[in-house]
């Protein structure tokens, strides 16, 4: 019998859901991405699985034709990861609302110098920290326009800054973004940015793209803000970067490595802003309701042999545009 497995915590509705769109369907709900104990002759006839299998999982699967990622990003899965003939969707869309309010707030947060306030409310010392700066004005460069990326620039757009967009290839110029170039300007770029922003995925070509040349175009006192992939920056860079400070400050949701290990400089300096890759997955309801929904639509559209949504491109780990 076809066989269905969803390798995360489901909620009864869903279930309920998940089962009526794929009667047909035995579904394995294994509660989680441990898939040791799952009975490898069960595997075998394992047609679906939504949520992010491993390459020893996906080998025991012959019969595999979709994996439907609960993630935005592909790592893993592209670049001969998985066989050509396997679909495979992310969900991308569902993420672009909470990561996008997370780094306009990390970007207010170093603007106003509030982690510098917090750190003297805990010593306890009521003191001004000097000038800081303002949105409205401000040339900010967003690299990487996919959802995530023109989420932010629209949010940013409309607090008054001006907006230039970097991306892979060219497509329309969105409404979200003042200017518009291929990822082939970005050194000539960045001089001009008081803010930088990084939402790029971990695929081939996007690793240190953000390196020792780069960070010094920059302007002194700039920002970056990192909230795709940490291997899209040097770290050793960055921290060379803010201690001189060249660099205002850096708000990281993701680094390289991760997790930063406990002595890391990074930890230390003053303008560094960390999160511990938080800002997407399930902390906020709506983005676990909206790709709750995106898995639903998606195994409908399967079972009539529908397009998916979200559909990835798996040689170059980015969704294909329709």
């Amino acid at each position: 019998m076809d066989k269905a497995i969803v390798l995360f915590p489901a909620d009864a509705s869903f279930k309920e859901q998940l089962s009526k769109i794929l009667g047909v369907y035995e579904i394995i709900f294994n509660e989680g991405p441990d898939t040791g104990k799952i009975d490898p002759a069960a595997a075998r006839d394992i047609v679906i699985i939504f949520g992010g299998p491993s390459r020893d999982f996906i080998k025991l699967c012959p019969r595999l034709k979709w994996i439907q990622l609960q993630s935005a990003g592909t790592d893993g899965y592209v670049n001969g990861e998985i066989g050509g003939d396997v679909l495979l969707t992310c969900a991308t869309g569902g993420y672009g609302h909470g990561v996008s309010e997370h780094m306009v707030a990390v970007t207010f947060q170093i603007m106003k110098k509030l982690h510098l306030y917090r750190d003297e409310q805990i010593k306890g010392r009521w003191q001004g920290r000097g000038q800081v700066k303002s949105i409205l004005g401000s040339v900010v460069l967003v690299v990487g326009l996919g959802d995530i990326g023109c989420e932010y620039a629209r949010r940013m757009k409309a607090l008054g800054a001006y907006v230039i967009g970097v991306r892979r290839t060219m497509q329309p110029k969105p409404d979200c973004v003042d200017e518009q170039y291929l990822s082939d300007k970005l050194d000539e770029l960045l001089p001009r940015a008081d803010i930088v922003t990084m939402i790029l995925p971990g695929v081939v070509g996007t690793a240190g793209i953000i390196g020792r040349k780069q960070l010094a175009l920059m302007k002194d006192g700039a920002v970056i803000i990192n909230g795709g992939r940490g291997s899209a920056i040097d770290t050793e860079a960055l921290c060379d970067a803010l201690e001189s400070g060249h660099l205002g400050g850096a708000g990281l949701d993701v680094t390289m490595p991760e997790p930063l290990p406990a002595g890391h400089r990074l930890w230390k300096i003053e303008n560094a802003v960390i999160t511990p890759h938080i800002a997407g997955g399930r902390n906020m309801p709506e983005t676990g309701e909206h790709i709750m929904k995106l898995n639903l639509e998606n195994a409908a559209h399967f079972l009539k042999g529908e397009p998916l949504k979200s559909l990835v491109d798996v040689k170059t780990g980015y969704r294909k545009v329709n």
